[in-house]
């Protein structure tokens, strides 16, 4: 990789808000000011974001550069998959609420101080989950969790993107109706047949340890492991206890609970259908089963110029 590679930066215009219009004058300043070629590929209602990483792809593949997202979980989810499938370096300016990649990597969410470490910033090797074919950097899931998250959307398309507005419809939704998942789990050893509201599947040590998770450290060492979470079958005042525990992290204390680490594990759901709804980084797709979650065969190349986290690969 080039010292200085030219950017081709991904973000979402965020049908013209203000606050992506400032970020992205802010980012242009500086990234001028410090004489780094750039160009900016702009999500809108007329751009959608396939399209829209599929040209900067080409640019930066043309320009010898590297792929830079800058936005939520979900545009960094999609640059990143690109990335990595055309082994392009990859640069973060995050927007999202939560910021787990970005904060795991001692990435500021403010775009003045994230840009600056891009400018600054050197390549490291960063682990990549997969669920089939679909890359993840913090999580993937099925069953109960994606439900939250179609939830948590249409809160905040109502209310406003807030981490309260987040936590409020997580809890309405869990104290729903929902149906549990059957579903067999094989991890090359044993198989399972497992009756659980959801699985959960962790790629990031931040988010894990935030919830009290003991595969957090696993995780940590990008060696290749993942962190596998299933609920046993409850009632809500359980759930909502077991909510309560994860939001002061002590989720992995439950007996409720079952965590574990994996290399790679197969899961076919019992209910025959053609597709399975599964959350990747916060965004909905539909995949074919069985769905096989494993680490990524080789790392991401992140440029990072923040804070590493103990145990993380220098690449």
């Amino acid at each position: 990789m080039p010292d200085a590679p030219p950017l081709a930066i991904v973000m979402n215009a965020g049908s013209g808000r203000r606050d992506a219009e400032t970020a992205r004058e802010t980012i242009r300043a500086l990234l001028d000011a410090a004489g780094r070629p750039h160009r900016f590929f702009l999500i809108d209602e007329n751009h959608p974001i396939d399209d829209v990483v599929r040209d900067a792809v080409t640019h930066a593949k043309a320009e010898n550069g590297a792929l830079v997202a800058a936005g939520g979980d979900g545009t960094i989810n999609c640059v990143a998959g690109a990335a990595w499938r055309e082994e392009l370096p990859m640069g973060v300016l995050p927007q999202g609420t939560f910021n787990f990649f970005g904060r795991t990597h001692g990435i500021s969410a403010d775009p003045a101080e994230a840009t600056k470490a891009l400018l600054d910033g050197a390549p490291i090797n960063v682990q990549a989950g997969l669920v089939n074919d679909r890359l993840f950097l913090v999580n993937a899931s099925l069953g109960l969790y994606p439900q939250v998250l179609e939830d948590r959307e249409a809160w905040k398309q109502r209310l406003g993107r807030h981490r309260i507005v987040a936590l409020w419809s997580g809890l309405a939704t869990l104290m729903g109706d929902y149906r549990p998942l059957r579903i067999e789990v094989d991890d090359g050893a044993r198989t399972r047949q497992l009756r659980t509201p959801t699985l959960f599947v962790g790629n990031n040590a931040l988010q894990l340890e935030k919830i009290g998770l003991p595969e957090a450290a696993a995780v940590h060492r990008n060696d290749g492991t993942l962190a596998g979470l299933v609920l046993k079958p409850i009632g809500k005042p359980t759930m909502l206890g077991l909510l309560l525990r994860g939001a002061i992290g002590r989720l992995g204390d439950a007996e409720h609970v079952v965590s574990f680490p994996f290399r790679q594990i197969v899961v076919t759901p019992k209910r025959h259908r053609a597709k399975v709804k599964v959350a990747v980084d916060g965004e909905i797709v539909w995949m074919d089963g069985p769905l096989v979650f494993r680490a990524a065969p080789r790392p991401l190349v992140l440029i990072s110029g923040g804070r590493r986290e103990p145990g993380e690969d220098p690449g």
